[in-house]
């Protein structure tokens, strides 16, 4: 749950111009990503034919209309209308072309020489360009079924020209053809009509459409069975009257359909019926009428376009399973090395070994002389309170605290001076960064254990004793301190301390058993000095150093663990601006670590183990699938509007439910309360994506090869006695 946690300082150097274009290129990717799930989900509105909620007693249409035929000339003030002439069948299928019962249908036609008619849903001829292609080619007509199958009887007369003028356009861009033919879904025969459909109808008409609707339907759509379809389309076999039979070819399994046809067929073929067009049958003109190049081009952005949202939103939908898998696995695994890395850390086995190079050596000291290099830079609304908890410990060595002032321009300098603390070391140099204030105060410590801090931290009396403890292990190089939020009343505090103890401290727990540690936090971590000397003390080319120190030890081979008991407290940021700003070069910072050192994955050694088992799990959880994380948010919502909202509403609360047994787990471990979790469904609505947008903007910076810019957090002092609310000045970030 979000990104490695790092030091919470960065210095302020030359202040280098922050990449331009990263907010247009996440508002146009966002905007695009909206556009084609809106295409889609306004394509994919309605399934096809379905009941629909009549009123009881319907207002007819006028009685002209409800005895004539099924083929309607409205385009002037005198509706015509006309039948099939004796012995004459035009088969009519709605709701396609579907990829697998048209062609099916199509078959059928050839092998008894049969010509149809097929209303098409434009979004689906969109989706199926070369399936409406050979429907024409095979000589079959093309009529218009709406863009969405929209009831046109109820829908505002805009939007029924918004669906008449989209399902030309597809038309346009599948085949290069418009049509003259119409069925307005949920329509049926004459005498059915209802006052607000013959309404529809002389809409379409006025448009310049032929409204057909239909002798005989066989509702084959509610799938009554083969013999129920046949028995509805032969009703006037003994008379050999002509009629137009209404069949689908889509939304849902059409097999009945399609064994019903080849029965048709067979059954009134050898009577001398012929089955044909509504056009060729009524000798009126073709209903297709070609299209210029311009309005083809216009088409076929609207096809390719659908065709891209339609194939998105299938990806979308793996991606959101494929998401929710991973999340799951994750979470077990965090749960189960946390157990394991309790049960270790509670119940200890027996001591490991010292290494005694020659007889009479002594093992080595239990509590060593350790140096604490403390780097500040404007530190001085809590600079005092971290100097005093420092030298306020039990441990029983002797301890030194070096306070290295990096340019401050505040009077970070002289309250550490004014302290007159013994112990307390003070070095004044020039600003230079937070990696070069740690390097100089390394140089003049003098003992063998490190302890590095942030000038914002302070420690518990018993902290310096656990976190050198780990040391009487000859294996370990650095040890990771368990960080904690001081901050925590607002919102935003109990978010990041929901994140601090869910997310980094489960993570840490699990990469010390696995022993992979990717990053010990500048607020608390302790080093052995030759491991320092060894990996070139604390590098600055990257900007999270934290991470790459880290990663270049855990290199060496030596090990790197995390102890929970050795508690250090630190200030937060305390708005959602000064928020991002520390995670966007956290999250940067890492991508530039986990780069700097992708070598180690095809090393040998603790090199290659750290590789094989860190870097992996860094790639996928904290840049791959936080990077794609606002998109599935998006998926989301579209289901929720477009979709049936059980399975989106389901797995949010799944997902929460999940984060919350889990988040009580680790404010078990950790020995808190579990009364800030009320705040976690809220976190999922601001924090998280904000923490995703952070990934996001991060990988944008990478890619367009620009550099971050130093920021600068305001300090409140919450450690400072009688400023818990007032403004600080500025510090590392």
């Amino acid at each position: 749950m979000g990104t490695q946690q790092h030091q919470e300082e960065e210095p302020l150097t030359v202040r280098r111009s922050e990449p331009r274009g990263h907010w247009i290129l996440l508002l146009l990717g966002g905007l695009a990503l909206a556009v084609l799930l809106l295409l889609d989900g306004f394509a994919n509105g309605a399934l096809g034919e379905a009941p629909r909620d009549e009123p009881a007693h319907p207002s007819p249409a006028p009685s002209q209309a409800l005895t004539g035929g099924p083929v309607l000339n409205l385009a002037d003030a005198t509706p015509r209308s006309r039948r099939m002439p004796p012995k004459t069948i035009a088969l009519t299928f709605d709701d396609g072309p579907d990829p697998e019962w048209t062609p099916r249908i199509l078959d059928v036609l050839r092998r008894h020489d049969a010509r149809a008619t097929f209303f098409t849903v434009g979004a689906r001829v969109a989706e199926n360009p070369a399936l409406t292609r050979r429907i024409l080619r095979e000589g079959h007509e093309i009529g218009s079924h709406t863009y969405t199958h929209a009831d046109l009887a109820t829908a505002p007369a805009w939007r029924g020209r918004l669906e008449m003028d989209l399902t030309q356009r597809a038309l346009a861009g599948a085949a290069g053809v418009h049509t003259r033919l119409m069925r307005m879904p949920y329509s049926s025969r004459p005498d059915g009509l209802t006052a607000p459909e013959w309404r529809a109808a002389e809409r379409a008409g006025a448009a310049g459409y032929i409204v057909v609707l239909t002798d005989r339907d066989t509702e084959d759509w509610a799938r009554p069975g083969t013999d129920a379809i046949v028995r509805t389309a032969l009703a006037a076999e003994r008379r050999g009257e002509g009629a137009v039979v209404m069949l689908h070819d889509s939304g849902g399994d059409r097999a009945e359909t399609v064994a019903a046809v080849e029965r048709i067929l067979a059954r009134l073929q050898p009577q001398g019926y012929r089955f044909t067009t509504v056009t060729e049958a009524l000798g009126m003109p073709a209903a297709e009428v070609g299209v210029p190049a311009r309005e083809k081009a216009v088409g076929w952005t609207m096809v390719a376009a659908q065709r891209a949202a339609s194939a998105l939103t299938g990806t979308m939908g793996a991606l959101f399973a494929v998401a929710g898998l991973l999340y799951v696995l994750r979470l077990i695994l965090l749960l189960v090395f946390a157990h394991v890395h309790m049960r270790r850390v509670r119940r200890p086995g027996p001591p490991p070994m010292p290494d005694i190079g020659e007889p009479g050596e002594l093992p080595p000291d239990p509590f060593p002389p350790v140096s604490v290099i403390v780097p500040a830079y404007n530190e001085e609304a809590g600079i005092a309170a971290t100097v005093a908890s420092l030298l306020d410990t039990d441990y029983p060595g002797s301890v030194e605290v070096i306070v290295v002032d990096d340019g401050s321009a505040d009077r970070t300098a002289e309250i550490v001076e004014d302290l007159g603390l013994p112990g307390v070391h003070l070095i004044r140099k020039p600003n230079g960064g937070k990696p070069s204030a740690l390097n100089a105060g390394l140089f003049v410590a003098r003992a063998d254990i490190m302890v590095l801090v942030d000038g914002d931290t302070v420690f518990q009396r018993d902290t310096l004793r656990h976190l050198v403890a780990p040391f009487t292990d000859p294996r370990v190089g650095a040890v990771s301190g368990n960080t904690k939020v001081a901050n925590r009343g607002g919102i935003l505090g109990r978010w990041q301390h929901i994140e601090y103890v869910i997310g980094f401290n489960l993570d840490r727990r699990m990469f010390d058993v696995l022993q992979c540690m990717p990053t010990v936090p500048g607020a608390i971590g302790a080093f052995r000095r030759k491991v320092l000397a060894e990996v070139g003390c604390v590098p600055d080319d990257t900007l999270a150093e934290d991470t790459d120190l880290t990663m270049a030890i855990c290199r060496t081979g030596a090990r790197v663990v995390y102890e929970e008991k050795a508690i250090a407290w630190t200030e937060a940021p305390s708005s959602l601006r000064q928020l991002w700003r520390q995670r966007y070069r956290w999250c940067y910072g890492t991508m530039q670590a986990m780069w700097k050192h992708r070598r180690s994955l095809i090393e040998g050694g603790g090199s290659g183990r750290f590789g094989r088992r860190c870097l992996p799990y860094l790639t996928v959880f904290q840049v791959l699938l936080p990077l794609f994380a606002p998109a599935v948010d998006l998926f989301a919502l579209f289901g929720l509007v477009f979709l049936d909202p059980t399975l989106p509403v389901l797995t949010w609360t799944a997902f929460v439910a999940a984060q919350a047994a889990a988040g009580a787990y680790a404010l078990w471990l950790d020995g808190e309360s579990v009364r800030p979790l009320w705040a976690l469904p809220l976190q999922q609505f601001v924090y998280r994506q904000l923490m995703y947008l952070v990934v996001v903007q991060s990988v944008v910076t990478a890619l367009l090869g620009a550099r971050l810019g130093w920021h600068t957090i305001r300090r409140t002092g919450t450690f400072a006695e009688g400023r818990e609310q007032s403004w600080g000045p500025v510090g590392y970030t």
